[in-house]
């Protein structure tokens, strides 16, 4: 008995385990929320923004564990992107009380302030990622996907498969 119990729970586990890393691609996101006009950004829409190419990113979990390396990583800035976008903001003395939520198809969701972006080293170095490991954004399973390489531990804000990037305003 307990054996079969055994099984059914460590069949459980390996299931939610393998669905857990199946999110789902996609094509475009969308920035919205309190911004006067949304914008909606294609894989397409990507190449229309400088580009940025680095070596290696390493992604690491909660605890600094290295859990893969991107390589030949190609990307761009998440502020310039932002940037196209104009906040619903009454003076520009307030924008320090906006932050961006990026959230992902599977609603996995990773914040950036808005000083983080605009005004500080940070923001030169948020990407969406265009390629890596040779291959461009379209053939990539993570696609579309967004690292902050600067950071300690990488993949607590390594979004995959961006759905979408709400602005909003601290309460």
């Amino acid at each position: 008995m307990r054996l079969i119990l055994f099984v059914v729970l460590a069949f459980t586990f390996f299931s939610a385990s393998a669905q857990s890393k199946n999110i789902p691609t996609t094509e475009s996101f969308s920035i919205e929320g309190k911004v006067k006009k949304s914008l909606d950004v294609s894989l397409g829409d990507l190449s229309s923004y400088k580009s940025y190419s680095i070596d290696s990113i390493v992604i690491t979990n909660h605890l600094g564990e290295r859990r893969s390396t991107l390589k030949n990583v190609k990307g761009v800035l998440l502020k310039d992107i932002l940037g196209k976008v104009e906040i619903d903001a009454e003076s520009p003395k307030v924008l320090s009380e906006y932050y961006f939520v990026c959230i992902a198809s599977d609603n996995y969701k990773a914040v950036f302030s808005w000083n983080e972006i605009f005004n500080s080293a940070t923001g030169s170095s948020v990407y969406i990622l265009t390629g890596h490991d040779g291959k461009p954004a379209s053939a990539l399973d993570n696609r579309i996907a967004l690292v902050s390489p600067t950071d300690q531990m990488t993949g607590r804000r390594y979004v995959k498969g961006l759905q979408k990037i709400v602005v909003e305003r601290a309460k």
